[in-house]
C-alpha cells in the first residue's frame, strides 16, 4: 500500500504513475525533476502526532505514510536516522545565541545523512527489482548507497571525483562497491554525474544519487530531519534553518518536510530558510544575489573548496533551492574556508561534536548572519551537523599536526607543562 497518488515534472508538468515506477521526466530536452504527490486527506486521517509518537521505529518508517514505498513490501534499512537534536548551550554562548540547535546526522549508519535519502531510494529500487545501483558522489552518497546496496542484495557502481578523500574511498570500498574516480572537475560540469547518465541509461542500473532530476523517490527521505526537529522541540518550528548547499537535496528535502507538516496541522508555522555555501563554489549564492531564472543558474566556473561535500559545480535541486528562499523568506549566504574551520574547531571544543568542513558549512552560516544582525539572540535557530569528522581527518591534521612525544619521565612532561599548553587543577 502507498498514499502516493502521482508523479509530477516540476518543469514541463507531465505526470506520472507511481506504480511504473519512473525515474526521470520522458519529454525530451526536459530537465525537471519528478515530484512525489500524496493524498494528504488519507494520511491526515490516519497519521496524527500521537500515532508518531507511540511508535518505536526510528527513521523513515517512523513516518511510512510520507514515503514513496510499498508499505506492505519488504523493507530494508540501516536503521538510519533518530539523530539527536543538541541545544547547543557553549556553543551558542560563544556566538551569542540562546536557542541554537544542532541535528548531529554524523550519527546515521555510515556517518551522513545522506542515509537517510539513499535509504528511501535504495528501497524502492529494491521493490522495483533493480540488480545493480550506480551514484555519482563526492564520497558520502556513493557509501551510504554501497552499504544500503550490500544489505540488499544489489551490486553498486559509484563514479567519485578524482580527489575523493583516501577516508571516503575506503569507506565505500569496503562496501564492496566498484569504485571508479573521475577526472576533469575544474571545468565547470561535474563529470561524475555525465558518467552515472551515461551508464544508467545504456545498461539501465538503477540511478540513486542524492540530488537532481535522475531520482524522485530519494529525497523524500531527507524530509525525515524536518519531522524529527520538529517532534524533538515538542511540534514546534525553528525560527531559521540554517543548511549548506551543494547539489540542493538536503535544503530541498527539509523544506518539503516542513510544508507536510503545515499542511497536516502538525506546526502551526514554517522557518525560515537559508543557503549556505563556500565562496569557493556558490553558484546557488550567485543565482540568488543576481536574481537568475531558477532553471538558468550558471555551473560554478573553477570549483575550489576545503568543503568537499559541497563542492558541486551544478547545483542540480537549485530551482527548488531558490523557491524555498523566496517563500520561506529566506536568504542565501557565502563563506570562506577561513571561516568553516575555524567554526568546526569551536564546535568541537565547545561541544565535542567532530566534522569536516562540509558538515560545518551550515554553521559557520549561522555565526556570519548572526554577527551581520540578521538574527535575533533569542530566535530558535538550526542547522545539521552533516557528516562525521573521520570523513575527512587529514584536513585538520594539517592544522593540529602530531602531538608531542615523551619519554616516560615526569621531568618531559614538566618542561611541557612550563611551556604553558597543558592543562592543570588551576585553569
Amino acid at each position: 500500500m502507498s498514499y502516493v497518488e502521482k508523479l509530477v515534472c516540476r518543469w514541463c508538468g507531465k505526470e506520472y504513475k507511481f506504480e511504473d515506477g519512473p525515474l526521470t521526466c520522458a519529454t525530451e530536452g526536459c530537465l525537471g525533476r519528478l515530484e512525489v504527490h500524496y493524498d494528504y486527506e488519507k494520511i491526515g486521517g490516519k497519521l496524527t502526532r500521537q500515532v508518531v509518537e507511540s511508535r518505536r521505529e526510528r527513521g523513515f518508517i517512523r513516518y511510512i505514510e510520507l514515503m514513496p514505498l510499498e508499505s506492505d513490501a519488504p523493507i530494508v534499512t540501516l536503521y538510519e536516522g533518530g539523530t539527536p537534536l543538541i541545544h547547543a548551550k557553549k556553543l551558542g554562548e560563544k556566538i551569542g545565541l540562546r536557542n541554537l540547535y544542532l541535528k548531529d546526522e554524523s550519527r546515521n549508519p555510515t556517518g551522513s545523512f545522506k542515509d537517510r535519502p539513499i535509504s528511501v531510494g535504495a528501497n524502492r529500487g529494491l521493490q522495483l527489482g533493480y540488480k545493480v545501483t550506480v551514484t555519482a558522489s563526492s564520497g558520502n552518497a556513493a557509501a551510504s548507497l554501497a552499504a544500503h546496496s550490500a544489505r540488499m542484495g544489489m551490486a553498486c557502481v559509484a563514479f567519485v571525483p578524482e580527489h575523493v578523500s583516501p577516508g571516503k574511498a575506503a569507506q565505500l570500498q569496503q562496501y564492496g562497491a566498484r569504485v571508479i574516480r573521475v577526472s576533469g572537475l575544474e571545468k565547470g560540469e561535474d563529470p561524475t554525474v555525465k558518467m552515472m547518465k551515461i551508464t544508467y541509461e545504456k545498461y539501465q542500473w538503477y540511478p540513486c544519487p542524492s540530488f537532481g532530476p535522475f531520482n524522485p523517490y530519494q529525497s523524500e527521505g531527507t524530509k525525515t530531519m524536518a519531522y524529527e526537529t520538529a517532534e524533538q522541540l515538542g511540534w514546534r518550528v525553528p525560527d531559521w534553518v540554517f543548511l549548506q548547499v551543494g547539489g540542493g537535496g538536503l535544503l530541498l528535502g527539509n523544506w518539503k518536510g516542513y510544508l507536510e507538516l503545515e499542511r497536516l496541522g502538525f506546526t502551526d508555522k514554517l522557518p525560515r530558510i537559508v543557503a549556505v555555501q563556500s565562496t569557493g563554489c556558490m553558484p546557488v549564492v550567485r543565482a540568488y544575489k543576481e536574481k537568475m531564472h531558477p532553471h538558468r543558474i550558471k555551473p560554478w566556473e573553477r570549483p575550489d573548496t576545503v568543503a568537499s561535500g559541497i563542492e558541486d559545480p551544478y547545483p542540480w535541486d537549485g530551482d527548488s533551492v531558490l523557491e524555498a528562499l523566496e517563500k520561506s523568506n529566506g536568504t542565501a549566504v557565502e563563506v570562506t574556508d577561513e571561516e568553516i574551520i575555524e567554526t568546526c574547531k569551536a564546535l568541537a571544543k565547545t561541544e565535542g561534536i567532530f566534522t569536516t568542513p562540509t558538515g560545518g558549512a551550515g554553521l559557520a552560516g549561522i555565526v556570519k548572519l548572526f554577527r551581520e544582525g540578521y538574527i535575533d539572540r533569542d530566535e530558535v535557530v538550526f542547522t545539521a551537523i552533516t557528516e562525521t569528522g573521520l570523513k575527512e581527518p587529514e584536513i585538520f591534521y594539517k592544522e593540529v599536526g602530531m602531538p608531542p612525544l615523551i619519554e616516560p619521565r615526569m621531568e618531559m612532561l614538566e618542561d611541557i607543562i612550563s611551556k604553558g599548553n597543558f592543562f592543570t587543577n588551576k585553569m
